[in-house]
């Protein structure tokens, strides 16, 4: 018994994990020109991030669509909207947490 039971920790141990690292530059560039994410913010965050754009209604949620390198693509008043514009680029929406 003593001889599987050494056997059945010699299995455990070889295996090994293994880790793939990424940059961050070659995160960013991971589904570039194909995949998209949505990301919610507040009005104010969004006025922030964005100074060009004026008129967001105070206390709003925003939807911004960026790119998968964190380009911001389109601000939106809802998620329907950010996904359509997604949709019509052809981009493939990650689902992000």
């Amino acid at each position: 018994m003593e001889k599987n039971s050494v056997k059945r920790n010699r299995r455990r141990s070889s295996k090994v994990a293994t880790e793939h690292i990424l940059s961050g530059f070659d995160l960013a560039k991971l589904g570039d020109g194909e995949v998209a994410y949505i990301r919610v913010m507040s009005s104010d965050e969004a006025q922030r991030m964005f100074p060009a754009i004026t008129g967001l209604p105070d206390g709003s949620d925003i939807f911004a669509l960026h790119s998968a390198d964190g380009t911001p693509l389109a601000l939106t008043d809802s998620k329907q909207a950010a996904v359509g514009h997604a949709l019509g680029d052809k981009l493939v929406v990650a689902s992000i947490h």
